[in-house]
C-alpha cells in the first residue's frame, strides 16, 4: 500500500455496559465522517437496548456476540468483520468515554500519510488518571521494550489506534492472541515482530468520575503476567532477527 492509496477508515468500538457514554462516542466518531461497528460483547439489556438504537442511526452498524468474549475477543470479531466491509483501516476506541475523540483527524492524518503503519496512541493524562494505574503501566512499557527489543511502541495499553486491516487480520489467522485486557499490549507487540512499523500518536486521555472500568486487578494481572512471560520467550528465537532489522535501520 502507498501513501496514495485510498483508504477506507471506520472505527471499531468493542462495548460490555457502558450504555450511557458509549452514545457520545459514537456519535462524536460519526461527526468526524467515521463509519461506526459497534460489538456488543454479551452486554446487559440496558445497554443493548441503547446498542439497538444507536444500529438505527445512519453509518452506525451493530455487530452482537452471543456471550461476552473479554474485550480482545469483541475487538477481534470486529476487526475482521470490518475487513469483511472493505475498510482498509480500523480506528479502535473504548466506549467509556475516556479517549479523547477531537484527536481523531490527527490519527487519521498519519494513517492518510503512512497507511502501512500502525498508528498507536501515546496518552497524555490530565490530573484525573488514577496515580495507581499510572505507575503500574510502566510495568507493561518496560516489558514490552524488552520483548520487542525496542522502544517503537511508547505506550501498548493505550486502546485508541488505528491499523492496517490486511495486516493485522492476517495475524490474527496466524497467531493465537490474548481475548481479554491482554489483548491490546499482545498485538501491539506482535505487530512490531511482524515488520509492521509504529508511530505514537500523543492524545489526551481523562477518567471520567462516573466511569466503569471492567479491569478486575487479580484476574487480569495473572493474565498480563502469564502473556508478558510467553512473549519474552517468543523473543529470545526472534532475537536475531529483531537486532537484525535494527541495525539495517
Amino acid at each position: 500500500m502507498t501513501a496514495s492509496a485510498s483508504l477506507t477508515v471506520g472505527a471499531v468500538i468493542p462495548v460490555y455496559n457502558h450504555a450511557v457514554p458509549v452514545v457520545r462516542v459514537a456519535q462524536a466518531l460519526r461527526a468526524h465522517g467515521l463509519p461506526v461497528l459497534l460489538v456488543d460483547d454479551g452486554s446487559e439489556p440496558v445497554c443493548a437496548a441503547a446498542l439497538d438504537r444507536l444500529a438505527l442511526e445512519d453509518g452506525i452498524e451493530l455487530l452482537r456476540l452471543p456471550q461476552n468474549q473479554g474485550k480482545g475477543g469483541a475487538v477481534m470479531a470486529g476487526l475482521t468483520h470490518a475487513l469483511g466491509l472493505g475498510w482498509t483501516h480500523a480506528l479502535q476506541i473504548d466506549a467509556d468515554g475516556q479517549h479523547d475523540t477531537t484527536d481523531v483527524p490527527a490519527f487519521l492524518a498519519q494513517a492518510q500519510q503512512h497507511p502501512d503503519h500502525f498508528i498507536c496512541g501515546c496518552p497524555i493524562y490530565d490530573a484525573s488518571v488514577p496515580k495507581g494505574r499510572l505507575y503500574g503501566r510502566y510495568a507493561t512499557h518496560i516489558w514490552v521494550w524488552i520483548n520487542t527489543l525496542s522502544f517503537a511502541v511508547r505506550d501498548s495499553m493505550c486502546g485508541f489506534r488505528i491499523y492496517p486491516l490486511a495486516e493485522v487480520v492476517d495475524l490474527l489467522r496466524r497467531t493465537r492472541v490474548g481475548r481479554r485486557m491482554d489483548f491490546d499490549v499482545e498485538i501491539a507487540v506482535r505487530l512490531v515482530w511482524a515488520g509492521v512499523p509504529v508511530i505514537n500518536q500523543p492524545t489526551r486521555v481523562r477518567y471520567p468520575e462516573d466511569g466503569v472500568s471492567h479491569f478486575r486487578v487479580l484476574r487480569d494481572n495473572v493474565l498480563i503476567s502469564a502473556m508478558h512471560t510467553r512473549l519474552f520467550f517468543g523473543m529470545l528465537w526472534r532475537a536475531p532477527r529483531l537486532l537484525w532489522r535494527r541495525w539495517a535501520a
